[in-house]
């Protein structure tokens, strides 16, 4: 197969990839699944969506997760598990504050833990992180995570 033919049959002729279509697919089904549950069993429902998205995935995306799910929760109890886009993410007030997305699912070397504008990250030098390449955990990388976790809900 040609460079071209196996661009061709990644990207679909609305310009998005079928990874990408899934992704939106996903996303999708989640806000039409939240708009069909009871107010009172949501964050519930949330969680468990949460962990078992984690639960599915392949061993070494999902060490990972679990740390980062652990880390979240534990520093940051403020925030709620949701799916966002078919991965784990962590909301305040229905906003995404941080989110794991795996490696495996983006076909990527690395599987990514990132912030989006919501956290409270940003500071006067005008560059700060919001995405982090993760091919393991170390204490070192979890103290990291840990310290942006607790900044972004500051």
């Amino acid at each position: 197969m040609s460079a071209n033919s196996n661009a061709k049959s990644r990207t679909s002729t609305d310009g998005f990839s079928e990874d990408e279509r899934a992704a939106m697919k996903e996303r999708a089904a989640e806000l039409k699944k939240e708009a069909n549950r009871g107010r009172g069993n949501k964050a519930a429902a949330e969680a468990l969506d949460v962990l078992s998205k984690i639960a599915e995935m392949e061993p070494s995306d999902r060490a990972l997760a679990e740390r980062i799910h652990a880390i979240v929760t534990t520093n940051a109890p403020e925030l709620s598990p949701k799916l966002w886009y078919g991965q784990p993410a962590y909301a305040r007030k229905g906003k995404v504050v941080c989110f794991f997305r795996s490696g495996l699912v983006d076909k990527a070397p690395y599987s990514t833990v990132s912030f989006t504008s919501d956290a409270n990250l940003a500071d006067d030098s005008g560059l700060w992180p919001t995405s982090f390449a993760l091919t393991e955990l170390s204490d070192e990388a979890a103290k990291t995570i840990t310290t942006l976790v607790k900044r972004a809900v500051s």
